[in-house]
């Protein structure tokens, strides 16, 4: 069995029920995370509709924070669900401002992680982000069936 993440009359993704029901609850983890709806609609009947101005605006926030980190257990828990959202926002359409987001990081550091031996860390450099989340959502959107 599997579940449609849809916009209007076309599939972005086909994955398992279980693959969703994951997803599913890592967009919940992420909405109250960021306080923003993710604009990913409700499962119903293996169908949901993606909106794709709230999408939007939830992709933007969850890249924007996911570059003001530097702690390694934050990225870890978080890259592969970013890199996905990502590949659903290209299926979608959704423009995404790299060069804004790789420029110096909008606000303050969030989650940073301190050590005795290495200090604070720092987010990684912008253009290596985004060519690192890039590539890792390219291989994955392979992975993902329509």
């Amino acid at each position: 069995m599997s579940q449609y993440f849809d916009l209007g009359d076309e599939t972005l993704w086909n994955p398992s029920n279980g693959a969703s029901h994951m997803f599913q609850r890592h967009v919940a983890l992420h909405e109250a995370e960021l306080r923003l709806p993710s604009g990913i609609g409700p499962m119903e009947m293996d169908e949901c509709q993606i909106d794709p101005v709230v999408f939007g605006e939830f992709v933007h926030a969850l890249l924007a924070r996911h570059r003001r980190t530097g702690h390694a257990i934050i990225l870890a828990l978080s890259a592969d669900f970013t890199a996905i959202t990502l590949v659903l926002a290209q299926r979608a359409g959704i423009t995404i401002d790299w060069a804004r987001l790789s420029a110096e990081t909008d606000g303050p550091l969030e989650d940073v992680q301190v050590s005795a031996v290495t200090g604070m860390s720092e987010p990684p450099e912008g253009a290596a982000w985004a060519a690192a989340l890039r590539a890792r959502a390219q291989e994955l959107g392979r992975r993902m069936p329509c």
